[in-house]
């Protein structure tokens, strides 16, 4: 079974973020990338597969999206989860698009690769979109199911059994293969890339696919082609100062609640 898992790298969620002048996007420089939390648990997911029929290949691809990224290491992050292969997906013509630029080079390089599964986190922590795997289904004329936080896989009958929280209660959904998952937290617990498999990881080649390997025009991928721009970006306003009410405990309390219920208006 041929299973494809798609990933980014984001910057991790405990770097100090700063506004570019021109206000456009982040100053990536500087930043320490991670591999999408969410993505960890489609590679996660595809790992559990394989090892669960006891026999395919799990592949891993991710696009560079912006010059300052080392996609690299995001993939030798997988690999030393347990992926056995890693496609990389890298030219500058990829570079500050959008997320269907994004998806129409992710489809192009799927559609060079067997595949039966392809498993995408539901969405990335950087932009929060939640676009990509969808627009990638579409491009590819493929079934898809979105935030999955349970997957049951039938390799012989070739189809899956997908289970899906929404309001007051689950949808459990049925499609063929080849199909798309969108993958939520609860899934499973991803694992830790132990010692040996990143020794394991290093040696392992990466395929590296450019613009014209894919076949595609430049002016239709990165900014060029991308169909939504970012006007302006602006990080929130501070926080008004906390205020300390002094007093004891009785006095603290009853002043506390004047102010809820006098100022604040809150009870």
């Amino acid at each position: 079974m041929k299973l494809i898992v798609c990933v980014k790298q984001v910057p991790a969620t405990e770097s100090m973020l700063a506004v570019r002048p021109d206000g456009t996007d982040i100053e990536r420089s500087g930043l320490t990338f991670i591999v999408n939390p969410y993505d960890e648990f489609a590679v996660e997911e595809a790992l559990r597969i394989r090892e669960r029929i006891g026999t395919g290949e799990v592949t891993v691809v991710t696009l560079r999206s912006h010059a300052a990224q080392k996609p690299e290491a995001a993939l030798r992050t997988c690999l030393a989860m347990g992926a056995d292969r890693a496609v990389l997906l890298s030219d500058p013509a990829f570079e500050d698009g959008d997320s269907f630029t994004t998806a129409l080079a992710l489809a192009a390089a799927l559609r060079r690769l067997s595949f039966d599964l392809l498993l995408f986190g539901k969405q990335a922590v950087d932009d929060d979109e939640g676009a990509v795997g969808v627009q990638v289904a579409e491009l590819l004329g493929i079934p898809h199911v979105a935030v999955v936080n349970r997957l049951e896989v039938d390799a012989k009958a070739r189809n899956l059994v997908a289970h899906r929280q929404i309001e007051g209660g689950i949808e459990v959904v049925e499609a063929p293969l080849p199909v798309l998952v969108t993958c939520q937290k609860g899934l499973n617990e991803p694992r830790y890339p132990s010692l040996p498999g990143i020794m394991k990881a290093k040696q392992k080649p990466l395929e590296v696919l450019a613009c014209h390997t894919l076949g595609l025009a430049p002016d239709t991928l990165g900014a060029a082609g991308a169909k939504l721009r970012v006007v302006r970006l602006e990080l929130p306003p501070p926080r008004p100062p906390g205020r300390l009410i002094p007093g004891d405990a009785e006095t603290q309390a009853k002043e506390l609640v004047r102010l809820l219920h006098e100022k604040e208006k809150l009870i």
